[in-house]
């Protein structure tokens, strides 16, 4: 995989996958113009795990209509300001949805499938936690 990232200006930069896609990033904290780079870790290993939630549960025969992480985090106070604690919290969204299905997938996604988690726990602190609502 490769990727490049090309300055525009001030603190803003466009980063470009190998596949082609583009995306804006701004390290400008007073007036940024779009995600600075330490928020698209945190919504990546949002969609990450997302991506094996819902491809779980759909496996898992679940009547799922949605899904969405809420992530928090702690960081560090000083430079460099990394991540020490990330939270997801998942609300799938359907009929009858078990929250024990909900759950097994959020594990499995955690402990086996989603690579961004998995490389970041190494020196971050990841938690879940689950909630179901009926549509």
């Amino acid at each position: 995989m490769k990727a490049s990232v090309n300055w525009v200006a001030n603190e803003t930069f466009i980063g470009e996958s190998e596949s082609g896609h583009q995306v804006i990033m701004d390290g400008n904290s007073q007036d940024s113009k779009a995600p600075s780079p330490m928020e698209m870790v945190l919504m990546s290993v949002g969609a990450c795990s997302s991506v094996d939630v819902v491809s779980i549960l759909k496996k898992s025969k679940q009547q799922v209509t949605g899904v969405k992480v809420e992530l928090s985090t702690e960081r560090r106070e000083e430079a460099p300001r990394y991540f020490t604690k990330i939270h997801l919290h998942f609300v799938a969204t359907g009929k009858a949805i078990s929250i024990k299905h909900l759950e097994r997938a959020v594990t499995l996604s955690a402990d086996k499938y989603c690579s961004v988690a998995l490389m970041l726990e190494k020196s971050v602190e990841i938690t879940h936690s689950s909630e179901v609502v009926e549509a």
